[in-house]
């Protein structure tokens, strides 16, 4: 429910497509979804790097950065786990605008969360969703803050994958097996899958 209702949307100088002419790439969100301990954060950061690298605009959004300011007044109930997603979606939205290729690394335990972020952006090409397959057993021995095993103690409420439940996703534009792959391989898969969606140019593709 929108509680500004005299406000009026103000038309930008210059578009999005002057924006991604200017940056020589075009915007998106390559959304990783996952479990906790799945990885998502350390291929979002390493796939931005290798974008970086390559002279792209980026940005990374990640869970814990982003809850200690803009979602900091949100809990892990199921209504504030949406809330959270719905004000990313929309900050990722405004840096595709501005021609920007946004790497999101949430859990986003519920499908249809993940799917009002993708009905947010414009064109088809601008969600990408990037589900971290990773077994629960693995994603428990790779954790490093302990948080499965408070969870497990009953120490932390409603952690998803024991006591809240994720929603594996029914069609996600690329899984990422990260328990059998290592970062570079899983980063390599992300690159290619990218460009064959046409928002970015690998290196000697296609006369580069």
């Amino acid at each position: 429910m929108n509680r500004s209702p005299n406000t009026f949307w103000h038309q930008a100088t210059i578009s999005r497509d002057d924006r991604e002419k200017q940056n020589g790439h075009a915007g998106a969100i390559v959304w990783f979804t996952g479990l906790s301990g799945s990885g998502k954060s350390t291929l979002a950061h390493a796939v931005e790097l290798e974008l970086h690298e390559m002279g792209c605009r980026t940005l990374v959004l990640d869970g814990d950065n982003v809850r200690h300011a803009l979602c900091g007044d949100l809990g892990f109930s199921e209504q504030d786990r949406t809330e959270n997603i719905r004000r990313i979606g929309q900050v990722a939205r405004l840096f595709v605008d501005a021609g920007v290729i946004v790497l999101t690394a949430f859990i986003s335990p519920f499908r249809v969360d993940r799917q009002r972020v993708r009905m947010m952006v414009e064109r088809e090409n601008d969600f990408v969703e990037v589900y971290c397959d990773c077994p629960l057993k693995v994603c428990e021995q790779r954790d490093i803050k302990g948080l499965y095993q408070r969870a497990r103690k009953g120490e932390i409420e409603e952690f998803t994958g024991i006591s809240s439940p994720y929603e594996t996703p029914q069609n996600a534009d690329l899984i990422v097996r990260t328990a059998d792959r290592g970062v570079e391989e899983c980063v390599q898969e992300v690159m290619e899958f990218l460009a064959r969606r046409g928002l970015i140019s690998l290196p000697g593709r296609n006369g580069d």
